[in-house]
């Protein structure tokens, strides 16, 4: 168990905090689920999406950097704010030579977080786009829209959503192709109809399989999309 100082608790699309901002708190989730983001060039790339046990912010504390991503509530969630004093008490009984290895590690990490996450941000540049998807519940199959698209994951509308860490099988349909894509996915959350009124029903999906060619097809749909809306901008 983390000795926790205190909790809060933070609404759907609610910041906890933003890249760029000051702050050393380590957080551990209670309840609910984080998405972890970067903004580069005006456009948002998850890097990860945490669920509950799962720790973040460890990399400011240790680096005394500033935050180098924004982290977002999903549905209601929970926090634990780990103690500072004890962690400052229990780094401080650590030999000397470890600390130093400890602190290496994290400024090394910091200055090159950069690379990596642009690397992410690659892969999972999100479109905002409406699709035409169906994938099966326990009674009948069900048609709905994407509301924004990348090339692992997507965001599905919908008001029966499935339950998180479900798995199923999606049929994408792309413009011009003639037959859907075939997709194996996990739910990774799920927002149920008129529980956050100002954010719309339905799941955050990620790719877990799919075929060589399904795959190359959706990644030359998303290149497509992406380059057009750099033309707009």
């Amino acid at each position: 168990m983390y000795p926790i100082a205190s909790e809060k608790t933070f609404k759907d699309g609610q910041i906890i905090f933003k890249e760029g901002s000051s702050g050393d708190w380590i957080y551990v989730i209670l309840t609910g689920s984080v998405e972890i983001y970067r903004t580069i060039e005006g456009r948002q790339f998850i890097l990860a999406v945490l669920e509950s046990g799962e720790v973040f912010g460890e990399l400011a504390y240790l680096g005394a950097i500033k935050r180098t991503a924004t982290a977002l509530a999903i549905g209601e969630t929970t926090l634990g704010v780990i103690d500072p004093t004890f962690l400052d008490k229990e780094f401080d009984k650590l030999p000397e030579y470890f600390r130093n290895i400890i602190l290496n590690m994290a400024s090394r990490f910091s200055t090159q977080i950069e690379r990596p996450c642009e690397s992410s941000a690659r892969r999972d540049a999100r479109a905002l786009k409406t699709l035409s998807v169906e994938f099966k519940n326990r009674h009948s199959f069900v048609r709905a829209y994407t509301g924004n698209i990348s090339r692992s994951c997507l965001f599905i509308r919908t008001e029966r959503p499935l339950k998180q860490g479900e798995r199923f099988l999606l049929k994408l349909q792309l413009p011009d192709i003639p037959e859907p894509l075939t997709i194996n996915c996990e739910v990774v959350w799920a927002r149920e109809q008129g529980k956050f009124e100002k954010r719309p029903p339905g799941m955050g999906v990620m790719f877990h399989e799919m075929r060589r060619q399904d795959s190359q097809l959706l990644n030359q749909y998303i290149n497509a999309l992406l380059k057009d809306e750099e033309t707009l901008l």
